[in-house]
């Protein structure tokens, strides 16, 4: 199974990186290149500090789990490329944002 959709809503979950508690968040994210992005306004949320530190994580959607490996994206391209796809039209788009890529583990 993979995911075919470009933009999509699945529910991340981290490991907690004071708890170690499974965190997990329903999020907006971004299919491409055959990684899954998610983004935020500012590096605050529980979720991408998580990410962060336990880069382990599972990505559920469509009643399939998925596993992978996240990354912060530094290249300031990328970012602004996944925020174009996933606020297409919006002034949102434009809005500077940080970024995690995940690579899903092959099954």
């Amino acid at each position: 199974m993979e995911i075919k959709e470009d933009l999509f809503r699945p529910i991340l979950t981290t490991k907690g990186r004071r708890t170690g508690k499974q965190h997990s968040v329903m999020l907006l994210a971004v299919n491409y290149k055959e990684k899954i992005y998610f983004s935020r306004h500012r590096p605050d949320g529980d979720w991408f500090k998580n990410a962060l530190i336990n880069p382990k994580v599972r990505i559920e959607y469509n009643n399939s789990v998925f596993s992978g490996n996240a990354k912060l994206v530094a290249d300031e391209e990328l970012s602004k490329k996944i925020s174009q796809l996933k606020y297409p039209g919006e002034k949102k788009a434009k809005e500077k944002r940080v970024t995690i890529e995940v690579a899903l583990n092959s099954n």
